[in-house]
């Protein structure tokens, strides 16, 4: 959730250190930092159910599930993002302890703050991680998921998920879960 960006320019070191000592998160998009707001009780719950879920399906496989405080970075596009979930099977990214660079699944969970961000530029920046395989937006006004895949020829096809389908599935992690699982606790009428 991207607030306004702060006037002076940081390099990708100086930003690093920076995030390490202050009390808030920021976002890094080419030298310039953005302070992220808070998440409402729904986003919150939603991102805490799917982290859940995957923590339980890959105990024991050797791919490690990241929450909110864990920074991907995207080299390429010199930046550094907060995924609400990220999950990463390269043993290369347990060399890091405060940023993640080989996820195989991203998940952002919609607020009505940051959706055009995370639709838009968030994506575009986030298909250049060499590794990402799936990139999912989790709506947080209606059960809907959205499953962004990369195809063995390195295009992006796009599968939706409702309550009608009452499951979603997960390529990268050969997960399979359940739409109610996912959503539990969320009152969509607040």
């Amino acid at each position: 959730m991207i607030a306004s960006p702060q006037d002076s320019y940081l390099n990708a070191e100086e930003y690093i250190q920076m995030e390490e000592n202050s009390p808030i998160k920021h976002e890094y998009i080419n030298g310039k930092i953005y302070a992220m707001a808070g998440a409402t009780d729904t986003h919150v719950t939603i991102a805490l159910n799917v982290a859940v879920l995957l923590r339980n399906h890959l105990r024991g496989s050797g791919c490690r599930v990241y929450i909110s405080d864990m920074k991907a970075r995207i080299e390429s596009k010199n930046c550094f993002y907060y995924p609400d979930v990220m999950v990463s099977c390269a043993g290369k990214d347990r060399e890091n302890t405060t940023y993640k660079q080989f996820p195989c699944l991203i998940i952002e969970v919609l607020s009505d703050s940051t959706e055009a961000f995370d639709r838009g530029d968030k994506f575009v920046d986030y298909q250049s991680l060499e590794m990402l395989q799936e990139y999912i937006l989790i709506n947080s006004n209606k059960a809907r998921i959205e499953c962004l895949r990369r195809t063995e020829e390195n295009l992006r096809t796009i599968q939706f998920y409702t309550q009608e389908n009452k499951q979603f599935q997960l390529n990268s992690i050969d997960f399979t879960g359940s739409i109610d699982d996912l959503y539990e606790d969320v009152d969509f009428s607040e």
